[in-house]
């Protein structure tokens, strides 16, 4: 491990040695090992995107760096152009599915194993871009097909206890195929990411914690992992820590929604002067209640069901009561019993922040906004970067947008517990800087 971490990954990439899964092994080694290898990459990754005439072998190495950065799209557009080998069809899938575009990475792993990529890696794959969309069956089918060579492959191991999730299976099941993946690879980040998963759901912060910081020692680092690494700094007040993670999300996804809220709720928590314990959980509720619940392991009906009701969020499950899911076709009592075991790992419960039917305010006398006001008007209320005490008055009221708040008067906002003139102040300065103000005012 000594000599793989010290390897020379500028020479490796920009010279005219082999390229191949052994050297792409080598160089994640090394990132994991060595925080000036991720410098090196970077640096080689710049002297290939300077050349102009690449030859097909140097788009592959350029798509395959490019892919161990995050950046999925680039690598896409590189390795469309490189030799259509067996390793550039591989990391084409890769790059796919982290663009979610699982149908896609399907056929690429299917085709890289006709190529003669390594069979378990690609099978693998394979059944875990089928999990993705919904064909189960057929992903166990595929990790079948390949008989004891299973058996010794970790990503192998972390497919199958996917789908064991998926199927309900029990949760010892589920860890014990984790294990099997963890025993073959200590390193393996998918089965560390769902590791981490499993002991936060049971209440295990701190074990969670180490799982998640294990699995980012892998490149390309898994988003999920980041987001809720973040979070768990944030519990224990490590607000750099926290916006760290969110950073390194937005590097490679520069559009992020839960990375880019996350980050500026984290920057302004860790300066605010206001109560802190009640800031932290304010913030932490918000955080939550934003997670999609495509986070957690889920059995196949109910993310089925969940997805039919339009139900992307813990938040949206907060806010819908038990008779409403009950409602919902095939949804049994074993599935709510899953749903709230899930929400229950976070402090949440079905209904808890359900809105009673409100009277309906009048309309103002609405003038016909611009198209700039109107664009402004559908900016989320987050935008205003809002301290904690008014983003609270804010989420009681149901303000959503920004065009939401200006609809509502001072005395609108004056009435929410703990709201007072300061808070309404700093909410017309904020507007105003929009060139917007309250109704009324």
């Amino acid at each position: 491990m000594v000599a793989t971490a010290r390897i020379d990954i500028r020479d490796l990439i920009t010279g005219s040695g082999p390229f191949g899964p052994a050297e792409v092994r080598a160089v994640i080694d090394a990132l994991g090992a060595d925080a000036a290898a991720h410098r090196d990459l970077r640096a080689a990754v710049r002297d290939l995107e300077s050349v102009p005439d690449r030859s097909p072998a140097s788009s592959v190495k350029l798509g395959v760096c490019q892919q161990l950065l995050g950046r999925a799209r680039e690598a896409l557009e590189t390795l469309r152009s490189a030799d259509g080998g067996a390793l550039a069809l591989f990391h084409q899938g890769l790059a796919h599915a982290v663009e979610g575009v699982h149908e896609k990475a399907h056929e690429l792993f299917v085709a890289a194993h006709k190529a003669g990529y390594d069979a378990a890696a690609c099978v693998a794959a394979t059944a875990s871009s089928l999990r993705a969309i919904g064909r189960h069956e057929e992903a166990r089918k595929e990790l079948d097909s390949i008989g004891k060579t299973a058996e010794a492959s970790a990503d192998c191991w972390a497919a199958r206890a996917g789908l064991l999730s998926d199927d309900g299976r029990p949760l010892e099941q589920v860890v014990e195929a984790l294990e099997k993946a963890l025993a073959i690879d200590p390193g393996h980040s998918v089965a560390l990411f769902m590791m981490g998963v499993l002991s936060d759901r049971v209440g295990n912060e701190d074990e969670a914690q180490a799982y998640y910081e294990r699995s980012l020692a892998r490149y390309p680092a898994n988003v999920s992992s980041l987001i809720n690494l973040g979070l768990l700094y944030e519990d224990k007040d490590d607000f750099a820590r926290a916006q760290q993670c969110y950073r390194r999300v937005l590097e490679a996804f520069p559009d992020h929604p839960r990375a880019r809220l996350f980050l500026k709720d984290s920057s302004a928590s860790g300066d605010r002067q206001l109560d802190e314990q009640e800031a932290k959980q304010r913030d932490r509720l918000d955080q939550v209640l934003s997670l999609p619940v495509s986070d957690f392991e889920l059995s196949v009906r109910s993310r089925n069901c969940l997805q039919k009701m339009g139900i992307q969020t813990l938040g949206d499950l907060a806010r819908t009561t038990e008779e409403e899911i009950l409602a919902s076709k095939n949804f049994g009592e074993t599935s709510l019993i899953e749903i709230k075991d899930m929400l229950s790992s976070k402090g949440l419960s079905l209904g808890q922040i359900a809105e009673p039917a409100a009277a309906v305010e009048p309309e103002p006398e609405a003038l016909e906004p611009s198209a700039d006001e109107q664009e402004i008007y559908n900016l989320p209320i987050t935008e205003l970067n809002l301290s904690v005490r008014a983003r609270k008055c804010t989420t009681k009221l149901g303000i959503a947008s920004i065009g939401d708040l200006a609809r509502r008067t001072a005395e609108d906002l004056l009435e929410c517990k703990n709201f007072g003139v300061t808070s309404l102040n700093e909410v017309r300065e904020k507007l105003a800087e929009r060139g917007l103000k309250l109704r009324g005012d």
